[in-house]
């Protein structure tokens, strides 16, 4: 059974806390769209699907919350208000364009109420909230076709082999989702169809979302899976035989360059070295077709300190293969010598030549005999 992320009912909002994991399963009330903007931006919540929901439903608790109040406002003034929280928390995550994109969509389902002949300050909201859970319940249905879809492509390339194996980087499952995954999906659904050999995951520097969370939920579904470094991706092609490399994206531009976690640029390269497959698992709405190429996404820069810091419970020795620790003592390391100089951005830009397949909940999109990603037919 995959993990359950995103716990939601009208006015309540919990999420599982990223941060605590994988050593303890944490949920946090999300009351406001300021807990949902700080949840976001301390990665409390992250990987695009996720933080696209979390940040809707999170003015929806919010909003539910002042029903009460409804009557001291006019249709413009709530509007305007709905429109205000959700540009406030687009600002969460620049790079992550399913935000940007939810917000459109609600600022549009909003607009269109409020215009309406009869509606009242009740049904803006009502629409809002609609929309926001529609967006929940949706996301799920996607990533379940992505998994189909990417799963099923796979396996017709790879036609001899009854079972191929799988490399990953980051975290793209239930955890990164409204529920089961993107490029985790994919791994999930050839799991599922008894068609995949061996799962590996990369530990995923600096934040660690590989080892942290994407271990955590193959171990939690016990699919064969091996954890590993972000320096052996390479060793690993080629001594120990991957067929794929699956990751998901934060934004897919028109011509197919993708933005995604960094590192995921250096295994696109090994994976072309290697005779890889390089497949990109994303829903349509982390592509941006209004934005040319790569050239033009906004890199996000996290903070110096992400790099040379590392948390986690006090290790108290090894008792039956197993590191056996003390949750009530948390400690972060210092990893660096001080006044070291250090670049940390949250992304890097995949090239579309170095990609094989982009993965959508439409189905799979592959170049044409030019060599070139036709993204827009997915949205005609």
């Amino acid at each position: 059974m995959s993990l359950e992320a995103i716990k939601y009912t009208r006015g309540e909002l919990h999420i599982l806390d990223q941060l605590k994991l994988p050593h303890e399963s944490v949920y946090v009330d999300i009351k406001t769209s300021k807990d949902g903007y700080l949840a976001i931006l301390n990665m409390v919540v992250r990987g695009a699907p996720a933080i696209a929901i979390v940040a809707a439903l999170s003015l929806a608790v919010q909003l539910e919350g002042i029903k009460n109040t409804l009557g001291e406002h006019s249709r413009e003034s709530i509007q305007k208000y709905i429109e205000g929280e959700l540009d406030y928390l687009n600002g969460s995550r620049p790079t992550a364009v399913n935000l940007s994109d939810a917000v459109g969509k609600l600022k549009g389902a909003v607009a269109v109420e409020a215009s309406r002949d009869g509606s009242t300050t009740e049904s803006i909201v009502e629409v809002y909230l609609e929309k926001a859970e529609h967006m929940l319940l949706q996301d799920v249905a996607d990533n379940k076709s992505i998994g189909a879809h990417g799963s099923e492509w796979l396996l017709k390339v790879y036609a001899g082999k009854p079972k191929i194996s799988v490399l990953t980087h980051c975290n793209t499952g239930s955890l990164a989702t409204a529920g089961y995954g993107t490029a985790l999906g994919i791994i999930r659904s050839l799991w599922a169809s008894n068609s995949l050999l061996h799962a590996y995951c990369t530990e995923t520097r600096p934040y660690n979302q590989g080892s942290r969370l994407t271990a955590y939920e193959l171990v939690h579904e016990r699919i064969p899976a091996t954890l590993i470094t972000d320096s052996m991706a390479a060793s690993v092609m080629q001594l120990k035989g991957v067929e794929a490399v699956v990751v998901g994206a934060d934004r897919v531009v028109r011509n197919g360059d993708t933005a995604n976690k960094i590192g995921t640029y250096q295994l696109a390269i090994l994976a072309r070295y290697h005779g890889v497959k390089f497949v990109v698992a994303a829903p349509t709405t982390s592509i941006d077709i209004a934005t040319p190429s790569g050239k033009d996404i906004v890199i996000e820069q996290r903070a110096w300190y992400e790099v040379v810091k590392v948390s986690g419970p006090r290790v108290n020795g090894v008792e039956s293969g197993r590191l056996s620790v003390d949750l009530n003592q948390i400690t972060t390391v210092h990893t660096a010598a001080h006044d070291i100089g250090i670049y940390n951005p949250s992304f890097d830009v995949t090239p579309a030549e170095l990609i094989d397949a982009i993965v959508t909940e439409k189905g799979v999109a592959v170049k044409d005999e030019n060599g070139n990603f036709q993204l827009d037919i997915l949205f005609s």
